[in-house]
């Protein structure tokens, strides 16, 4: 049973920075994709950024590209949304997601559709 753990969200001002975590246990990780998504206030849920497993490859969604980064330590099961110069507009639920079935050839339309199996329970980020 595969279970994600979201951590690092805070309430902060903007310009500031911020780490997001996301842990995953319950079986092993050595390939697949993990995606972060977020959903602001009152909006549909988007996805912002992914990574695939084996490859490293990573895919950042255009209006975030230039501020935050997606890595991972599999040493650790952990992967990382690291967010720089944050904004208002960047207030939202942050979830991580998990897809065994996904490969850097498709990490992108998997990102976009959301079409993830595994969820972590979100970790909130606030910029005000």
């Amino acid at each position: 049973h595969v279970q994600l753990v979201e951590s690092g969200g805070d309430s902060v001002q903007p310009g500031a920075s911020l780490r997001l975590s996301c842990t995953a246990s319950g079986s092993t990780f050595d390939r697949g994709c993990v995606a972060w998504f977020r959903q602001p206030p009152g909006k549909d849920r988007e996805g912002i950024a992914g990574i695939s497993i084996a490859d490293r490859c990573a895919y950042h969604r255009p209006s975030v590209q230039y501020r935050f980064t997606t890595s991972q330590d599999r040493a650790r099961n952990t992967w990382y949304l690291q967010m720089n110069n944050l904004t208002p507009e960047d207030t939202a639920m942050y979830y991580c997601a998990l897809d065994r079935a996904c490969s850097w050839l498709n990490l992108e339309r998997s990102v976009r559709s959301g079409s993830f199996p595994d969820w972590g329970r979100g970790t909130q980020v606030t910029v005000s």
